[in-house]
Formats: C-alpha cells, sequence, structure tokens
C-alpha cells in the first residue's frame, strides 16, 4: 500500500490559501454537465475551474453510495498520468542526470530493445509518442477484459521488446502508445533503484501536497472511491495496472488535481516548475494537423491562444487536464464513466469550442437490433460491420476498433466518441439498405452482403460438414492465461476469447478460420494421429499460439 506523509505543507499558494472569488464555469458548460448527468450519461462530474489567481471547484451527482460527488472524491485519471510521467523524465532532465536521447536500453540492463536503421528507442522518443513501439503489445492477450492489465509482467515485456520489429524509425513518425509510455516510467523507476509510485510519491505527489492520490491508495481513501461505469452506464471493477501503472494507474481527486494544474500553470510555488515547462514545450508533430507534443502534453493550436491539454479514460472513467498557453485559465474534469469529457474541457477554455448535443438513448428490442446487423461499404477499400455485442450493437470500419452505438430514435444511432451520428435507411418494403455517417460530413455507406464484405478483406467463406466443425470445439490456452473457448451452435462455430462475448467465425477452408468482426482469424493444426491439437490466432501481424487444453 502506497503510505501517506502525515505532515501537512503550509500555505503554498495565494489560490489555495485565501479565500478566493467564486470562478463560475461558463454557463453553456454548466448546463451541458448538468444535462448529461440528469439524462444518465455520467453519474458524477467534479470540475475544477482555475481563472488566474482564482480557482473553484464544482460537483455534480451522486458518487459513493448516495452521497454527493465533491473535490475528495476518487476517480481514475487514466492517462493524465502520463503526464505525471513526464514529469518525472523533465526531473531527471532538467538536473542533467539524464538527456532525452538517453537510449532507454541504458536503464534496462538485462532487455533487448528493438531498433532500426540504426536508430534506437530513447526517453525523449517514448515520452513524445514516436519510439515505433505500438499502441498495447502483441502478446498483451488479458484472460480478463474488466481488469485487463493485471498479470502482464516483466517477463511478458521483456520477451516481446527482444522480438517486436519497429515498423518505422525511432523519431520517424507519432503513434499514441500506452505501451511506450509504460515502459518509460518503468525504466526511470528501475533508474531511480525504486517502484515506480514510490518515485512518484517521492518526486511530485509528496512535494505538491497530493495526499490522497497515487497508484495504490490507503483503505481510508479507497472507500471514497467513484464506483465506475462504462459507456452503455453498466457499473464496472476499477483497473489495476501493475507494470503500465506510468501509463494510467493514477488514482485522485479534484482537490488535488487542482494543485496539480496550478503548479503546471506556474501558479503553485514548486521547484518541479522548470521539468513541468520543459514537459509541456511542443516539440514534434502530434495526431492532427493542429496538434503538437511536448513530453506527452499536447499542444492544441487556435486562432485565439493554444491550449496544453491530456485527457483520460479507463474502463470506467473519463479525465481531461488544460489550460491556456497564457496560463490564466484552466479546469480539470474527473468523471466516473468511460465517455470522453475532452469537448467540455476545451469549451471552458475556449468560448467557441462545440459542445457535443446530448442525445438521449431510446431502448430497442433484440428483434429490432438486428435489423441493422450486417456491412456497409463507404469505400472500396472501407466496410463498416454492424453487429450485436450482448444486448446492444456495436460497429466497426475495417482496420479499427468496435465502438458501440446507442439508438436516439428509429433509425438512428450514435457512438460516445467523435461526435459520430448513423442514420439507417431502408426501401419501399422498410428493409435496411443502407447507412449514412455523420462525421466531418455525411458519407452514404450501401449494404452489402457479407460476401462481399469478406471480399474486401481478401476472405472466402466455404462450407465444412458438420463433423468436421465438432472436431475444433475446446478449450485453448493461449498466452498469458486467457482462455479461448470454442463451441459449436446450431451449425455456427463460435470463438470467445478469455470473458469477451462469443463471436462467430467463418471457414476459408479446413482448418482455416476468419472472424467478421475484427480482423483476425483462427487457424487449427492437428497431430499426427489427426486430432486438432492447437490453434493460431493471428491478429495485428502477430502468431498467438493456443494448445488444446480439453475437448
Amino acid at each position: 500500500m502506497l503510505r501517506y506523509a502525515l505532515t501537512l505543507l503550509g500555505c503554498l499558494a495565494i489560490t489555495v490559501c485565501k479565500a478566493a472569488a467564486p470562478v463560475p464555469l461558463p454557463e453553456r458548460v454548466d448546463e451541458a454537465i448538468r444535462d448529461r448527468v440528469s439524462a444518465g450519461i455520467y453519474p458524477s462530474v467534479v470540475i475544477a475551474i482555475v481563472d488566474g489567481e482564482h480557482s473553484e471547484i464544482h460537483s455534480f451527482g451522486k458518487a459513493v453510495g448516495n452521497s454527493d460527488a465533491g473535490p475528495d472524491t476518487v476517480y481514475e485519471i487514466g492517462s493524465i498520468t502520463k503526464t505525471f510521467t513526464a514529469t518525472l523524465l523533465a526531473t531527471s532532465v532538467t538536473s542533467k542526470e539524464l538527456t532525452l536521447d538517453e537510449p532507454v536500453a541504458n536503464l534496462l540492463p538485462g532487455f533487448t530493445l528493438p531498433a532500426r536503421n540504426g536508430k534506437v528507442i530513447t526517453l525523449g522518443t517514448l515520452a513524445m509518442q514516436d519510439s515505433g513501439l505500438p499502441r498495447l503489445p502483441t502478446n498483451f492477450m488479458p484472460p480478463h477484459q474488466e481488469d485487463p492489465y493485471v498479470g502482464y509482467d516483466e517477463a511478458k515485456l521483456k520477451s516481446f521488446l527482444a522480438s517486436y520489429a519497429l515498423p518505422r524509425d525511432p523519431g520517424q513518425g507519432y503513434e499514441y502508445s500506452n505501451l511506450g509510455v509504460a515502459l518509460l516510467g518503468y525504466a526511470l523507476a528501475v533508474h531511480a533503484g525504486t517502484p515506480y509510485d514510490k518515485l512518484l510519491q517521492k518526486d511530485i505527489l509528496g512535494p505538491l501536497g497530493m495526499r490522497h492520490s497515487g497508484i495504490e491508495l490507503a483503505d481510508t481513501a479507497r472507500a471514497g472511491i467513484a464506483p465506475g461505469h462504462d459507456d452503455a452506464g453498466r457499473a464496472v471493477p476499477g483497473w489495476h495496472l501493475e507494470l503500465f501503472a506510468g501509463a494510467g494507474g493514477i488514482v485522485s481527486t479534484a482537490a488535488d488535481m487542482l494543485r496539480y494544474l496550478q503548479a503546471n500553470m506556474g501558479l503553485l510555488p514548486t521547484s518541479l516548475y522548470p521539468a513541468m515547462q520543459l514537459a509541456q514545450t511542443p516539440k514534434s508533430a502530434g495526431p492532427r494537423p493542429e496538434d503538437r507534443i511536448g513530453l506527452v502534453w499536447m499542444t492544441h493550436q487556435l486562432p485565439d491562444g493554444n491550449i496544453i491539454w491530456h485527457s483520460g479514460m479507463t474502463g470506467g472513467y473519463a479525465s481531461f487536464i488544460g489550460f491556456t498557453a497564457d496560463h490564466r485559465h484552466g479546469v480539470v474534469i474527473l468523471t466516473n464513466a468511460a465517455v470522453p469529457v475532452e469537448d467540455l474541457g476545451f469549451a471552458a477554455l475556449d468560448a467557441g469550442w462545440q459542445l457535443r448535443p446530448i442525445r438521449k438513448r431510446m431502448a430497442t428490442t433484440p428483434e429490432q437490433i438486428e435489423e441493422y446487423v450486417g456491412n456497409y461499404r463507404l469505400s472500396p477499400k472501407l466496410v463498416v460491420r454492424v453487429f450485436r455485442d450482448g444486448n446492444r450493437l456495436a460497429a466497426q470500419g475495417t482496420g479499427q476498433p468496435p465502438q458501440p452505438i446507442f439508438a436516439s430514435a428509429k433509425d438512428e444511432f450514435y457512438a460516445n466518441i467523435d461526435d459520430i451520428a448513423l442514420s439507417f435507411t431502408r426501401d419501399a418494403s422498410n428493409h435496411v439498405t443502407g447507412m449514412i455517417l455523420h462525421q466531418h460530413g455525411d458519407h452514404v455507406a450501401p449494404r452489402i452482403s457479407d460476401a462481399a464484405a469478406d471480399a474486401t478483406m481478401g476472405n472466402t467463406q466455404v462450407t465444412l460438414d458438420a463433423a468436421t466443425l465438432k472436431d475444433y470445439g475446446g478449450h485453448y490456452q493461449m498466452p498469458g492465461g486467457a482462455m479461448l473457448v470454442v463451441t459449436l451452435k446450431d451449425g455456427q462455430l463460435m470463438a470467445q476469447l478469455a470473458n469477451q462475448p462469443a463471436f462467430p467465425v467463418f471457414a476459408s477452408a479446413r482448418d482455416k478460420f476468419f472472424y467478421r468482426v475484427v480482423d483476425a482469424k483462427l487457424g487449427f493444426e492437428r497431430d499426427a494421429s489427426g486430432t486438432v491439437a492447437a490453434v493460431v490466432l493471428h491478429q495485428n501481424g502477430v502468431d498467438h499460439r493456443a494448445p488444446k487444453v480439453t475437448p
């Protein structure tokens, strides 16, 4: 357990210790939060706002039991943790202990790290998200989706790094990577000779007086955690990121995060400020033309002034931190739902920022859901598959992760990210014949057959007899402990990985199958007697072999 110092820091800034003038939220942001809480999109929201020398925390909704959310309610902050890891790196750089050009391998004796064309992964490329490492390691096979990072340890990390081939040179291009910043935090902790949580406590949380923040909380603080919810409003357990702690493991409160925000804005005196400035300074291109990245921190360029920011999300929480480049206005937003809050954060800092519309969900029956299941061609190489995910619909574009979609009216659906809306079209016989994707314009996608969609992915379905299909049933032990369960149901082969939903797989040849809901394939192996003995999952360019452990 993380232990906290009992000594309270004295008055560190006028904004913290004197009675400040009230700082209201922009009216439209206040109204949007109230509407979203009322609609059940967010169970609770706590927002800290800074206006020059003054600050205030506003709370909405219920968090723990039937109690109101407040400044000391604890939330997972997700990837905002990455800015703390960047500050740890920047502190070592400003103290001349390390440099951004330091090869990561120098901090990890016993590890073999990938390189390309003579260029190695450095501490700087990890922090600027251009190391060439993927979002997650290819041997990341969580046995428990509700707490996916548990069990990914040093041995798995070593194995991945030793075998991975970089797709491009380090420093060549941006790619958001949880793995990269997790590796950075892990390497800094190894270099310091202390676990990441203790390094964080010693160098940042303690000095800033963030007494209710950490990776592991004392029992009294843990009792104040707002229960998390997924994007459909279902209660979910918290995450334990273990080796990935530096990428998203911190839990905190609005009161503590206000101190962190003010420190980064230069409003709370701290010796960490030079390092924080270094981390914030843009150094290379970000994911969009209007974004640049420093050490983790993003700078969004706007005509009326830039915004320095980062956001976070875990399985049951979302967060945002940002401030104007003139360091006069800042905001932190925490909620216990896995629904983005970026638009609220930017709108609190920029009067012209567009807020997502409030869409109320309409209940749908299984029969209504089934009407929309199918394939919709947006372009010759991009097909959106709409499929049933439990008792709801999900949509997935070619090569993209699936996203749940929710009905707001008949034939009208939306996603909780990127302001995506979908309208389904019907013919004179009332059959669904197409879809219009509303995102940066309207994009028409006619409905196509499974065979046509398969061809887009380079797949062709064949028919196998029931006796052959029965051979594949059983339990297969995946690397990392996850179990792949293959069953035959009403003539359809189904595959279920860990506690994910079971999805149908389709034969392209004897022993060869493909998924339609994800870009993945299964190849079954037989022993000398012809009995199915293993399966290989082909996904993201990597093969995961799983021996059959039970029939």
